[in-house]
């Protein structure tokens, strides 16, 4: 079919409200002529390289590293750019200005005994790198990219060419200009940030940037100011956009987690939450008591005695008004099916025992001095203020806030891009393998559909205000994604939290986990999930985190014949004597997959003082013979329909059915 034959033209007619308002922005033949050509251009540059990290639980530095490094992609360059014409320790020196510029020019300044040809040679070297890892962009992107003082002369920088003799003079004026009047180290530190933000297209979280970490806070506000991101809620994440939602009982499990990691400087520090009344509470309530149960595990903070002791009071406290709640909403909500969490109604205060699975377990705690028997579940009016309150702070929390916005305007419970599944935990099955379905609400849900209901439920606890009884019953939904035993991000049958601190025999501990997690290794399932989403299994995959992947015991994160991805790999410290790594990562460019297993990372100081990049160990998943293209992704797509949309209009144009405006 031509772009003038009858049938199109009856279609361009069709279309010509749309078409006209489609005219205002292309107002001529020529103008709309040249989009076409531009976004016929773009189709055929390279496809742009997409980073995906996930389970980064507040590991701040490492995390910020990580970003800066792009998972070795940009010390891949180097190699590729200067290989073996630069030394090694010039290259890791080059890495490190890119990294941390500011930082590290302070420390060269003072070092290097020739400062104008070291800002000479260095000026030269980064330029050649920007040349590099904007070459697949055009040059509007490219502009948009540059730091708006320096745009013009890194733009002329960035198209000098060497063959270009008349301009040499010219090119080399600018570079000894730049050093003359002092500008080489603003230049640097421009030069090294447009590196970092060309070299990553887009930047993928596949969940839980919360809870374990200190810093869970500075990295919303690294993840704030990228310039392409797309977060995969998990359930951490769903923990906390819960608790900034105003739901006590995920503010009670916030705190609890706090606690038991001895991390509250992200509540307190990062958000101004004010938690004397909890510790006021907690050394009156338990003062004689030891808590030694709740003592926090500092990993390799080192805290006093006193504060030891405040914390483990604390965290006791925070625990028993959490178990009430979560028991209140499910004595209200018997369609979770979670009677299994109602344990505090199965204690003997006389025996000092519990009922656990029609079995009687000794307590290794006693000491429950605001539990009623009678009425077991019910706060007293002391936590009932102290709840309230603390949940209060969250909702007025300017900061958090405008972090948990953030989460929900770049976040979703899953998202398919570039033909790629991506998910934190799980999709729930069966034991047989099918779709586990889910009755919400009198309707019954499974597969993506069930993902869909419960992101609805997400956005609803948070942005709901007309309804209360419609935005409770979602805050209680969010807290069903935290630990229910159909969730997607919990991905087990049950929590055992009251079990793990009251209860030493381990057989109450276990978590079964769902048996997505049994049958991931099976490639048929994956074509199965990739058929519930529409997407291809010939060229899909699947990418997901939640369960560290086991390393050091042997245990592999690709799954599925390379059909499935498994990126947690121990980026939380807490993890890391579990894998026996500190992560993996995963880079998907115009060539293929390549996977990056990674090595703890000691500290951003010795990284920009003694140079040490994260050592890292990468495989290649997938090469492709013929590079991708943007035409292969799903920005590819959108450019194709409105390259169609431009052709109607130029038919629209030609055909008399829209006039031209030459003086728009």
């Amino acid at each position: 079919m031509t772009l003038y034959d009858e049938t199109n033209i009856n279609i361009i007619k069709e279309d010509l409200r749309y078409l006209k308002l489609l005219s205002t922005k292309y107002p001529t033949i020529s103008s709309a002529s040249a989009e076409i050509i531009n976004l016929q251009a773009i189709l055929n540059l390279p496809k742009g390289t997409e980073h995906f990290i996930s389970d980064i639980h507040g590991e701040y530095e490492s995390f910020t590293h990580m970003l800066k490094n792009a998972s070795g992609v940009i010390k891949r360059k180097l190699d590729d750019i200067f290989g073996t014409s630069l030394m090694e320790k010039d290259k890791a020196s080059l890495a490190t200005l890119i990294y941390y510029p500011e930082e590290k020019l302070e420390i060269l300044k003072e070092e290097e005994q020739d400062l104008e040809e070291w800002y000479k040679v260095t000026l030269y070297r980064l330029i050649q790198v920007c040349k590099s890892v904007s070459s697949k962009y055009t040059r509007s992107k490219v502009r948009k990219a540059l730091p708006k003082d320096f745009a013009y002369i890194i733009e002329e920088l960035l198209n000098e060419q060497a063959d270009r003799i008349n301009k040499q003079e010219y090119y080399t004026g600018i570079i000894n200009t730049i050093i003359d009047i002092e500008c080489a180290n603003s230049f640097i530190i421009a030069l090294s940030k447009v590196i970092q933000r060309l070299v990553v297209d887009r930047l993928h979280i596949i969940g839980d940037i919360y809870d374990r970490g200190p810093g869970a806070e500075i990295i919303m506000d690294a993840l704030m100011d990228h310039h392409s991101i797309d977060i995969q809620w998990g359930n951490h994440d769903i923990l906390w956009m819960g608790a900034a939602s105003g739901s006590k009982t995920c503010v009670a499990n916030v705190l609890r987690i706090c606690l038991r990691y001895a991390n509250l400087a992200t509540v307190e520090d990062g958000y101004g939450i004010n938690l004397l009344p909890l510790a006021s509470f907690a050394m009156g309530t338990y003062a004689n008591d030891p808590c030694s149960g709740f003592i926090p595990r500092t990993l390799d903070k080192k805290l006093s005695d006193s504060d030891m002791s405040l914390f483990a009071k604390m965290h006791k406290a925070i625990s028993i008004i959490q178990f009430k709640l979560e028991g209140q909403k499910i004595l209200r909500h018997p369609e979770f099916k979670m009677d299994y969490m109602l344990l505090l109604d199965k204690i003997n205060f006389e025996k000092n025992t519990v009922i656990v699975n029609g079995k009687e377990y000794k307590l290794n705690d006693t000491n429950f001095p605001t539990i009623d028997p009678k009425n077991p579940f019910k706060l007293t009016k002391e936590e009932d203020a102290i709840i309230s309150k603390i949940t209060n702070s969250f909702i007025n929390s300017e900061k958090l806030q405008k972090h948990i916005r953030f989460m929900y305007s770049k976040g979703s419970l899953y998202l398919v891009y570039n033909s790629n599944l991506l998910f934190h935990g799980c999709i729930p099955l069966t034991e047989d393998g099918s779709f586990k379905a889910l009755q919400i609400e009198g309707t019954s849900y499974k597969g993506k559909s069930l993902l869909d209901i419960f992101e609805r439920y997400a956005r609803e606890a948070y942005f709901y205000k007309n309804d209360l009884t419609i935005k409770n019953y979602a805050m209680d939904m969010m807290w069903y994604l935290w630990c229910g035993p159909y969730s997607p991000l919990f991905g087990k049958e049950r929590i055992t939290t009251f079990e793990r601190y009251f209860i030493d025999e381990k057989e109450t501990h276990k978590e079964n986990r769902n048996a997505y997690y049994k049958l991931r290794d099976e490639e048929e399932l994956s074509n199965r999930i990739f058929e519930e989403f529409n997407l291809d299994s010939q060229t899909s995959h699947i990418i997901n985190g939640h369960i560290p992947v086991k390393t050091k015991d042997g245990e592999s994160p690709i799954k599925a014949n390379g059909k499935l991805l498994v990126i947690d790999g121990g980026f939380c410290r807490a993890y890391q004597p579990e894998t026996g790594i500190a992560g993996y990562t995963l880079i998907y460019n115009s060539y293929g997959f390549l996977l990056s297993s990674h090595e703890p990372f000691e500290s951003t100081k010795k990284a920009i003082e003694e140079e040490q990049d994260i050592l890292s160990s990468t495989v290649i998943l997938e090469h492709v013979a013929t590079r991708q293209r943007v035409e292969d992704t799903d920005i590819g797509k959108e450019l194709k329909t409105q390259i169609k949309d431009l052709e109607k209009l130029l038919v629209a144009y030609r055909k008399g059915l829209i006039d031209e405006r030459e003086n728009v």
